[in-house]
Formats: C-alpha cells, sequence, structure tokens
C-alpha cells in the first residue's frame, strides 16, 4: 500500500502542482463529495494544448487517481457502527484540515455499495419512511421515481451491477466479476504525496488511522493528461516505460491511451445535475432527502487492445475517429481533441443505415443528454442537451489492479497492461445502465442496431473489454462515513 509504483514516473513528468499562495483563505467545502471546487479548465486548440487560440474548453482533471475498495471489518451492531462512523469522520476531517480540495490539495470520496446497506443497515427495511423520535426519515436508499413508474414497481436509485451485451470476454478470458465491495475510496491530487498520506491515515492502522475498521479488497491506480502544459503526455510516457504494446502510437498529446480528449467541458454535467435530487421526477430525495447531495458511482475495469486500435481494426486516424465520434465525420490529421455536432437517436441509426456502424461518443449521446429544456429544483435552467452525468475514469496499468486481495479470482498479473478504471458520477443507476446499452446499439425506445455489439461497427466495443464491475451510492459529505447508522437503537 505504501509503494506508487510505476506511477511515482507521473510527478516526476508534470512537475509539483501548483499550490495556493500563502495567506489564501480556505476554499468553503461543497455537500457535493465528488465536487472539485475550482476545476482547471483549458482553451484547447484541438492538439492537446492549451492556447490562447483554442476554441474547445476542456476541463483538466488532477494527474494522480486512486480507489481503494474494501469489506468491512465491524460488527453489524449499532454501538460498534456508530464508533466506526466516529472515527472514520475524525481521520477525513483531518484531512480536510491538512489539505486543501483538488486538484492541487486531496480529494477525499467515500462510497458505499449494496452489501454495506443490506448487512448492516436492515433494521431500516425498503419501507416508505423510518421513523424515530417522531421523526419521519425517506426511506434509506433513493427511490429512481422514472424507472418505477415505468416498470409498475418499486426500482432504487442504486441497483447491483449487471453485465451488458458487449461484456461477453474474448477468447481465455474469463466473464465480469460482479463485485460486492462493501465501501469504496476515491482518491484525487495532483500529488502522490498527497495520496499515499491519505491512503495511509484510511487505511493504516495506527492509533489516529482508519484501518483497523476495514478489510482492503483492492487498489486501484491511474492516471490522465499531463500534455497540456506542452509536454508529452502521461498515456505515451507511461505506455512506453511499461512496455505496452502498442504503446509507441499513442499520439505524444493524448490524455488517455485511445489517443483523444473526454474531458471535454459541454460533454461533461455542471456538478448538481449528476445529484439525486436536482433534475425534477428523478428520484425522491428533493427537498429533504437524506441523501440529497449524493449520487451513484458505476465502477468498472476495462482492458484495452492498442495495438487492434491502432493497426489491426481501425489502422487509419479516419477510421479511429469514426470509431471514436461518429461515421462520416472528418478532422484534421493529428487532432487529439474533437467536438462533433450533437446527435439524437435518429442521427444515430440513420448512421447505422447508411455506413453500418455507429460512433462510440455519438450512440451515448441522445441518453446522456437532457432532451429538452428543464428547470431544476433549484431554479437553474439547464438548456436543451445539457449532460446528466459526469465521467470520473481514469487510465491505468493495472492488471487489473494494484493490488487484489484475491488474485486468482481477480486474474491478477504483474504484466503492466493498458487499461481504464472507469467510473461516473449518475442521478440513478438506471441512468448508467441506458448510457452503456445505447454504447452497445441498444435504444430506450426498443430499437437497436443490426450488427453484434462486439463488432468493428460498434464503436470502441472490439477494442475493449470489462473485468470487473459494482456500483456505490455517494453520500453527501455529511452522511459519507456510514450512512445512516446514528439511526439505529
Amino acid at each position: 500500500m505504501a509503494s506508487g509504483g510505476i506511477y511515482e514516473l507521473v510527478d516526476a513528468l508534470v512537475g509539483p502542482p501548483e499550490r495556493p499562495p500563502i495567506g489564501t483563505a480556505p476554499q468553503p467545502l461543497r455537500p457535493e463529495q465528488y465536487a472539485i471546487p475550482n476545476p482547471r479548465l483549458i482553451m484547447d486548440d484541438g492538439f492537446g494544448l492549451a492556447s490562447s487560440k483554442g476554441k474547445i474548453p476542456v476541463l483538466i482533471p488532477p494527474f494522480h487517481n486512486h480507489i481503494v475498495t474494501a469489506k468491512l471489518n465491524v460488527p453489524a451492531g449499532a454501538k460498534s457502527l456508530q464508533e466506526a462512523q466516529r472515527h472514520l469522520e475524525s481521520v477525513l476531517q483531518r484531512l480536510e484540515q491538512q489539505f486543501p480540495p483538488p486538484p492541487s490539495g486531496l480529494g477525499v470520496v467515500v462510497a458505499w455499495g449494496l452489501p454495506y446497506f443490506e448487512h448492516y443497515i436492515p433494521r431500516l427495511g425498503k419501507s416508505s419512511s423510518y421513523f424515530r423520535a417522531g421523526t419521519s426519515y425517506p426511506a434509506y436508499l433513493p427511490v429512481d421515481l422514472m424507472t418505477s413508474k415505468q416498470r409498475g414497481r418499486t426500482v432504487y436509485a442504486l441497483q447491483e451491477s449487471r453485465t451488458f451485451p458487449s461484456d461477453e470476454p474474448p477468447p481465455g478470458f474469463g466473464p465480469v466479476r460482479l463485485e460486492q465491495n462493501d465501501v469504496a475510496v476515491l482518491l484525487r491530487s495532483d500529488s502522490l504525496d498527497h495520496i499515499m498520506t491519505a491512503t495511509n491515515a484510511i487505511f493504516g492502522t495506527g492509533n489516529n488511522q482508519a484501518g483497523s475498521l476495514f478489510k482492503v479488497t483492492s487498489i486501484r491506480r491511474g492516471f490522465t493528461g499531463g500534455a497540456h502544459t506542452g509536454g508529452q503526455g502521461l498515456a505515451s510516457k507511461l505506455a512506453l516505460a511499461a512496455g505496452i504494446p502498442g504503446a509507441d502510437m499513442i499520439p505524444r498529446k493524448s490524455p488517455i491511451f485511445l489517443g483523444f480528449t473526454t474531458t471535454i467541458r459541454d460533454a461533461e454535467s455542471s456538478v448538481p445535475v449528476s445529484n439525486f435530487e436536482t433534475l425534477p421526477g428523478w428520484t425522491d430525495q428533493w427537498p429533504n432527502g437524506y441523501f440529497k447531495h449524493g449520487t451513484i458511482m458505476p465502477l468498472s475495469h476495462l482492458f484495452q487492445d492498442l495495438v487492434a486500435w491502432y493497426s489491426k481494426i481501425f489502422p487509419t486516424f479516419d477510421a479511429r475517429i469514426h470509431a471514436m465520434f461518429r461515421p462520416g465525420v472528418s478532422f484534421a490529421p493529428g487532432t487529439v481533441t474533437a467536438d462533433p455536432p450533437e446527435q439524437n437517436e435518429a442521427d444515430v441509426l440513420t448512421g447505422v443505415q447508411k455506413y453500418h456502424a455507429y460512433g462510440h461518443n455519438g450512440s451515448m449521446q441522445p441518453v446522456n443528454r437532457l432532451q429538452a429544456q428543464t428547470t431544476g429544483n433549484y431554479g437553474h435552467v439547464y438548456p436543451v442537451n445539457t449532460a446528466i452525468t459526469n465521467r470520473g475514469d481514469f487510465a491505468t496499468l493495472d492488471n487489473p489492479f494494484h493490488y487484489t486481495s484475491d488474485p486468482a479470482g481477480d486474474h491478477f498479473s504483474d504484466q503492466k497492461a493498458a487499461g481504464l478504471h472507469f467510473l461516473l458520477f449518475a442521478p440513478t443507476t438506471e441512468t448508467f445502465n441506458r448510457v452503456r446499452l445505447a454504447m452497445d446499439g441498444e435504444f430506450p425506445d426498443g430499437r437497436r442496431a443490426p450488427f453484434s455489439s462486439r463488432s468493428s461497427g460498434a464503436g470502441l466495443n472490439s477494442v475493449v473489454h470489462t473485468t470487473h464491475r459494482q456500483n456505490f451510492l455517494i453520500p453527501p459529505r455529511s452522511h459519507r462515513s456510514f450512512p445512516l447508522t446514528e439511526f439505529l437503537d
């Protein structure tokens, strides 16, 4: 846990993190754990560089991203859980006092899986309300109102993870592992030292550390960005350093292994849209839900076949543009940051008929954007095509994880591999499911692409495959430590 491994190269490649000037007042922390209060924004010139003449606004995430998953090492009783809640919260508050928010400081996000709620909070029940001392609290899991209405039964915003059509494993690989962790902790910073300090505080076993509460099941490490300052991107440099097949074909300025920018500002929601309570009619957390300012975090790991992407299946720049965005579009050779026009479902299906293919990005736009102007519960007006979800994924060389407590079950290898730890912030699990099905050419109205979801016509699906999945609930900052245990008698 104390070793950064190959990811120690990141700090050497991008230099020391920017720090707020001495005497700068601390930034107030938002109620959303997953929010970065002042995200970096550049105007990209289309080739992966910040430029005064750039036209595409691009968000620059923290360079280091780590996730630790765990089972709980706490008895399932009210007193033990409440003591654990106080212990963990005290550790998290000390970290907040020690570091400013990310990207220069430290971001800590604590997310909880269904096993936690089912095994440790069963007495609250999945009923309409929980009563204590004359006060009514909403059902302990947020309800997905739209999906419940469509299906004629109660559907919760947090659901078990599932597999999707393109999750069928390639030859030689086992099926997707649907994980059952109690908790996941996401750590984000420009400084590896900051992340290692937080990892030690939360999972170490000293007197002022919280590690006695957990049994770590995996450590997942990775990185993003690095090229906007003018140097070579981290994806290219670290892949070359690790000897990844196909690394020499990664564009020097690309923030990811597959050669394109994925953090265009207009493709991300403003943070509140991803909350449970922001969009009217989506969940039951407005106006006084316990999990208001929270969200759902689907987490998965994917391998990426760089040789297939750059030479075997999509050997030309145009072929990769079409697979990533949409068939028929054209950009200048060497383009890293592209922002093609929006597509609706009819556009995607027309492209399928014309080209017998669809693009990865284009296929998901119709289900990941608001289809009408919407006034949120806080009074903000969101225009048509506002993104609903926020991405938080990052490149990795893990195979599939930096550490696992179950090497055989997770098919762990010391050999480095190009991959992605994918995570998303979404108002409901079903939001993610609809987007992921669209990636496989299946749309909410029942129409679908007339070819295999693993074919070369299905965007990126032929060069990536998923190994692990689990969905988590991110509570608001005020309830991040062992949520709901304060109500146990």
